[in-house]
């Protein structure tokens, strides 16, 4: 299988309305329309029922708060086409294992959200459709993280391929300080694992999601919304809006590009401009220095431009003497000097 993720953004752009249409059909679709626009590469949604997902005797309002939220499984189709008709990929965390069945066919790749990562019998019927598996970390420590990606590549070969399986950092609250986004997890996941890394994003701003893709995120999380104001939803507070996406994948163009090669060596905008002679330095005399005096220190500097003699050859300089009479800062050369 081809790797899927660097088909498209570098990093891959997930936007997550989630929650966010608070169980409005019509303001799913405006959502949606909008993520769309916003060049996303994906739009992502969170597909239950309240008595799929929450006990209505353990957690009661809970239970009431996600059947508020509940569209139907004609709802949810109509998004992915949506999704799908743009040129875009439809994805979904999908908490109500009945519900595989019919929104499979548009699943691009299957999000397992933070919660779900140690619901081990909600990860197995999911890796049963052999799609990616992009995996959220909140909560977890390293120990559970590694035992859930054991257990996904245990489960089938499929997920053993690198590019099959992402983990993504996240800390499972909203919103969430800078200091909380704890980033540099993603140097670990790299050490850990052989797949593709990123960050499935809490905080307010896009700072934490730009200082992740300079780590290298491979996959970017963000939720989604139209605007921030008037909004009670907490999901709301943590999301990004068309516009402010347009300016994020602008600033991703400009991290990714100052980023570069990695290679360390003299650019060609450094050489053509003539730099690597006029910024560093050349031996000089520091005044007036007659035929046969010995060079050292005290008659001697080092100057701008690298003209003749260069600085790293000041100790072989010392101790020679000259064969003609040379001007304070007039440039050297070898042959006007013996031991």
């Amino acid at each position: 299988m081809d790797n899927w993720i660097k088909q498209h953004s570098n990093p891959l752009l997930i936007a997550e309305i989630g929650g966010n249409h608070e169980g409005d059909f019509e303001y799913a679709k405006r959502l949606t329309d909008l993520a769309i626009k916003s060049g996303a590469d994906a739009v992502k949604f969170q597909i239950y029922t309240g008595d799929s997902l929450v006990s209505s005797l353990e957690s009661p309002q809970r239970n009431l708060h996600f059947k508020k939220f509940e569209l139907s499984k004609e709802q949810h189709i109509e998004l992915a086409k949506m999704v799908l008709n743009a040129g875009k990929l439809y994805s979904a965390s999908v908490w109500d294992i009945e519900a595989l069945e019919w929104i499979d066919t548009y699943m691009s790749f299957y999000k397992i959200g933070s919660g779900d990562l140690t619901a081990y019998p909600v990860l197995k019927a999911i890796a049963k459709k052999m799609k990616p598996i992009i995996l959220s970390t909140g909560l977890a420590n390293e120990e559970e993280v590694q035992k859930t990606v054991g257990y996904l590549e245990n489960l089938d070969d499929f997920y053993k391929v690198p590019q099959n399986l992402s983990v993504l950092q996240c800390t499972s609250m909203y919103p969430i300080e800078d200091a909380d986004a704890n980033l540099l997890v993603m140097r670990r996941f790299s050490e850990l694992f052989d797949h593709p890394i990123g960050y499935s994003d809490h905080t307010e701003g896009t700072i934490a999601l730009e200082t992740a893709v300079a780590l290298g995120a491979d996959v970017l999380e963000f939720h989604f919304t139209d605007s921030r104001e008037n909004k009670t939803f907490r999901d709301h507070k943590v999301s990004l809006t068309c516009d402010e996406v347009l300016d994020l994948k602008s600033k991703i163009k400009r991290i990714k590009a100052s980023q570069g090669s990695g290679v360390k060596t003299a650019l060609p905008i450094e050489i053509d401009n003539g730099h690597d002679i006029s910024f560093r330095r050349a031996v000089y005399p520091s005044r007036d220095i007659a035929k046969g005096e010995i060079l050292n220190e005290e008659n001697l500097t080092v100057l701008r431009p690298l003209s003749g003699i260069d600085a790293r050859d000041f100790d072989k300089v010392k101790g020679k003497k000259l064969l003609v009479d040379v001007k304070k800062h007039q440039k050297l050369a070898w042959d006007m000097l013996y031991a």
